[in-house]
This record gives C-alpha cells, structure tokens and sequence, in this order.
C-alpha cells in the first residue's frame, strides 16, 4: 500500500496543500491534530503505523518534514523506523525519498534531521510568543486565564448560592463556618459576600 499522511492543526484548515501531489494510488490518512502530539498517539496516524508493523505499506508521502511532528526526537524516532521497515517516507516540498532504488538516501536523513530541528525551534518560538502575548495581557489586566467563560453578574452569583447568601444576611456565623454548613469553598463564601456588598452599594446601602 502507498500512504500520504495530512495533518492540520485544526478543522478550519484546508488540507488542499498537502493533496497537490497526492498520487492516485495512495490511500489517505487524515488528522486533525497538534504537532506537538507525538506521532504514534494521533488516531490517523496511530492506524497507519498499525498497518506499517504488518508490513502492508510500501511507501508514506507527506508534504513536509513538520506534518510528522513539531518534536525533533519524536520525528526522528518515526523516521528510523519507517527506515528500519523499509517503508519509503517521500517528502513532497524537498522532492526527495528515503530510499532511492532500494537502498538508503544517506542525503536524507542529514536534512530531515535538520528540519525536524527546525520544527520544533518553530513551536518553541510560537510557545515564546504566546507566552509573552499573556505577560503583556496580565500585566494590562486584560486576561484572567479562564477563556470562553463569561463572568457572572453579582445577581448571578447570588442566586446561584442562595444558602451562602442566607447565612451571609443572617450574620450569625463566621465566613468558615457558613461554608462547611453550605458545603463551599470559602473563596465562594468570600466571592458572594463581595457580591452582595456591591449591589448593597448599588443601592446606597453601607
């Protein structure tokens, strides 16, 4: 069997780059994946290298060394052992193969070795700059850490725990107390405490 294995890194990418010199013999195997999940633990590709230990692949096609991985061990790793199975890896953008008339392109594994470096030097600088996007953002108090999870209103907050704002309004028990009686943390105690204070503001009341 003749493989081309596409990964992309998410569902809104087009996989049309990595098809162009798909030939029409290979069989296709598709993730949707991050690089940075090692090779073997992807679900495509985790049933290609089921097929390549039975021996049923003669050859893998994929349009870059980074398809494989973002992790220069773990393309390394994938790349001795399709050697060691004889399974021709193609490498479409660098037009070269692993094997050339049978036996090992010594070529190859000089600039895949290289370029799985390179890859991963890449996610470590997209890390790098994410990173530093956060301190910029906490620093300017723009990011809390919780993404896709809108703040509750102080109503919210207050309806949710009722039992934490009844005990709060009878002021018979500390703020420990009322949260092993309403089976909270005391941060939740302390969080609808700060709520009720704020709409008693609201509403002139100190």
């Amino acid at each position: 069997m003749k493989a081309r294995y596409i990964r992309i890194s998410s569902g809104t990418q087009s996989t049309l780059r990595q098809l162009a010199k798909q030939h029409p013999e290979e069989k296709l195997f598709i993730d949707v994946i991050s690089g940075s999940i090692p090779f073997v633990e992807r679900p495509q590709a985790k049933e290609l290298f089921w097929n390549c230990v039975n021996n049923n692949v003669e050859s893998i096609s994929v349009s870059s060394v980074d398809r494989l991985g973002r992790n220069a061990f773990d393309i390394q790793q994938t790349i001795d052992y399709l050697n060691h199975k004889k399974i021709n890896l193609i490498i479409d953008n660098l037009g070269i193969s692993s094997f050339v008339n049978g036996k090992p392109n010594s070529i190859f594994k000089m600039i895949t070795d290289v370029l799985a470096n390179v890859a991963q030097m890449e996610r470590d600088s997209i890390r790098e700059r994410q990173a530093e996007g956060i301190a910029i953002a906490k620093a300017q108090g723009k990011f809390s850490g919780k993404r896709n999870k809108p703040s509750m209103s102080d109503a919210d907050i207050i309806a949710k725990y009722k039992e934490v704002a009844k005990e709060l309004k009878a002021g018979k028990n500390s703020l420990r107390k009322i949260a092993k009686i309403a089976d909270v943390s005391l941060g939740t105690v302390q969080k609808v405490k700060e709520a009720m204070d704020n709409i008693s503001k609201e509403k002139g009341v100190n």
